[in-house]
C-alpha cells in the first residue's frame, strides 16, 4: 500500500525533502507560502499558517496523512509535531520538548554541560543585558553573542570578526531579547553533520560546509545561508576522516542523552586545533544542507521514515560518490533590506544539469516573483567540488538574474583552497 506522507513547509529544504518523497509516497504539502516546486510533486497543496498545530493537524486528517515530515523550526517550536503525534500521525520530527535543542541555545548548553556531550564551548546565558556587557568587558579573549532564541540564522555576533566589542554590547542594548548566550569565540573551519535519528538509532549523512556571510570573501552580515558544498566522500577537504567521526560522535552522545529524539539532528561544528567544538544543534535539515545530501542520497528516504515510525532498525544510507554545490539566488539588499518583487526567470528545463529548488517565492498567475527572502537555489552535483561548481554556475549564467543576487565564489578552486590553507596553518 502507498503511504500518504505530509510535508509540512514550503522553503528550499522542503523542496529537497518533496523530491526525495515523491516517487515513493502519495505526497501532500502545506505552507505558509506557495512553493511552486513543491505543488508540482504534490497530490494537494494547502496554504495554512504552519505554526498553528490544529490546522495543520486537520490538513492531514483530511489527505489521510500515514506519515509527516516537519521541515521548519518555528514549527516544531509550536508544538506542530505534539499535536500530529497525538492525532495518530507519526511525525518525524522531535515533539516541542526536544527540540529545544535548537529553539533554546540556553538549555542546549546547560544540556551539554549536564549530560557531558564532547564539545561545549565556555558559555555564560544572561538575562540582563547590563550584566552581559559586563561580562564582555571582563571576558579575556573574544565572544559570540547569540540570542538565545530562534532568529532565522541572522541572530549572531561574533567579537572580532563580525563586530567590536563595543559595537556586540550596543547590539545587546538595543535588542528586545529576553536572553543572551555568551560564548568563547570559536577559530577554525566549520561544517555540518546531519543525522536521520529514530528508535535511539542514528545514520549520518556526508559533512557540508555552509557559507552564512551575504557577500563573497566571507563579507557582510549573516543571512539564513548563501549556499554550500559537499565532497564525494562522506569528509570535507579541509578535515580527516577521524574528524568527520569525531562529529559523529558527538551526534551519538546527544541521541543517547535526548531520550526519545526523532527526526532530523543537524550538528554544526568548528573544527578547531583543540579538536571537535560544537557551535549549535539544529532539530531538523539544514537549509541549505538538505539540497546537498538528499539529491545523492541513494536509499529511499520512504524507509527512512517508516522504519522509524513501526519500530523497526533504521536502514544503511547509501550516497552517491559524488560531490554537490549549492548557490542561493536571494533578492538584492538581502538580508537587511531586501527588496521584493523581481521575477524569477528559471525553471527546470532552463536550470540545464542542475536541481532546481525553490524557496521563498510568491507564485503568481503571470509567473513567479521573488519576496524579501531567499528565492531559489540551483545545485551542482558531480565527481567533484570543481565541476559541480561548474554544473550550479552554468545554470545561473544561462538564465535572468534581474532583482537577484548571488554569491558566485561558493565552490569554487580559490574558495576551498582558502579552507584548506586556514585549517593547516592553524594546524602548525
Amino acid at each position: 500500500m502507498t503511504e500518504t506522507v505530509l510535508l509540512v513547509g514550503g522553503g528550499g529544504r522542503e523542496h529537497a525533502i518533496a523530491r526525495a518523497l515523491a516517487d515513493d509516497a502519495d505526497l501532500y504539502a502545506c505552507a505558509g507560502n506557495r512553493n511552486p516546486g513543491i505543488a508540482e510533486l504534490s497530490e494537494g497543496f494547502e496554504t495554512l499558517d504552519t505554526t498553528t498545530p490544529p490546522a495543520v493537524v486537520s490538513y492531514a486528517e483530511d489527505v489521510g496523512a500515514d506519515l509527516a515530515v516537519i521541515g521548519p523550526e518555528a514549527a516544531l517550536e509550536a508544538g506542530v509535531a505534539d499535536a500530529l503525534d497525538d492525532a495518530g500521525i507519526y511525525t518525524f520530527g522531535p515533539q516541542e520538548a526536544e527540540a529545544r535543542i535548537e529553539t533554546d541555545k540556553g538549555f542546549q548548553r546547560r544540556f551539554m554541560e549536564k549530560e557531558e556531550v564532547p564539545g561545549c564551548p565556555d558559555f555564560e546565558e544572561f538575562r540582563d543585558a547590563e550584566a552581559a556587557c559586563e561580562y564582555i568587558d571582563d571576558y579575556d579573549g573574544d565572544l559570540a553573542v547569540k540570542p538565545a532564541g530562534l532568529t532565522g540564522g541572522k541572530g549572531v555576533r561574533v567579537i572580532g570578526d563580525q563586530v567590536t566589542a563595543e559595537e556586540a554590547k550596543a547590539y545587546i542594548r538595543d535588542s528586545d531579547y529576553d536572553r543572551i548566550v555568551l560564548e568563547e569565540r570559536l577559530i577554525g573551519e566549520e561544517f555540518t553533520i546531519q543525522a536521520f535519528v529514530a528508535n535511539g538509532e542514528l545514520r549520518v549523512t556526508p559533512a557540508v560546509q555552509d557559507h552564512k556571510r551575504a557577500y563573497e570573501d566571507d563579507e557582510g552580515p549573516n543571512t539564513g545561508g548563501m549556499g554550500s558544498y559537499s565532497d564525494a566522500s562522506l569528509e570535507l577537504p579541509f578535515m580527516t576522516e577521524d574528524e568527520y567521526h569525531g562529529a559523529v560522535d558527538v551526534l551519538r552522545a546527544v541521541v543517547d542523552a535526548l531520550d526519545g529524539y526523532k527526526g532530523v539532528l543537524y550538528g554544526q561544528f568548528m573544527l578547531t586545533t583543540e579538536g571537535i567544538k560544537v557551535v549549535e544543534f539544529n532539530a531538523r535539515f539544514g537549509d541549505p544542507e538538505a539540497m546537498n545530501t538528499l539529491p545523492v542520497l541513494n536509499t529511499d528516504f520512504l524507509d527512512v521514515l517508516t522504519a522509524a515510525r513501526d519500530g523497526e532498525k533504521l536502514p544503511k544510507l547509501a550516497f552517491q560518490r559524488q560531490a554537490t554545490v549549492c548557490k542561493y539566488a536571494v533578492p538584492d539588499g538581502y538580508p537587511t533590506d531586501p527588496e521584493a518583487g523581481a521575477r524569477v526567470q528559471i525553471d527546470t528545463e532552463s536550470a540545464g544539469d542542475a536541481l532546481l529548488f525553490y524557496a521563498s517565492v510568491d507564485e503568481r498567475d503571470d509567473g513567479i516573483y521573488t519576496t524579501t527572502s531567499r528565492s531559489f537555489a540551483v545545485v551542482g552535483v558531480a565527481d567533484s567540488i570543481t565541476e559541480a561548481e561548474d554544473v550550479a554556475e552554468d545554470a545561473l549564467q544561462r538564465t535572468g538574474s534581474e532583482g537577484l543576487r548571488v554569491r558566485h565564489d561558493i565552490g569554487k578552486p580559490d574558495l576551498v583552497q582558502r579552507r584548506i590553507d586556514h585549517m593547516a596553518e592553524l594546524r602548525d
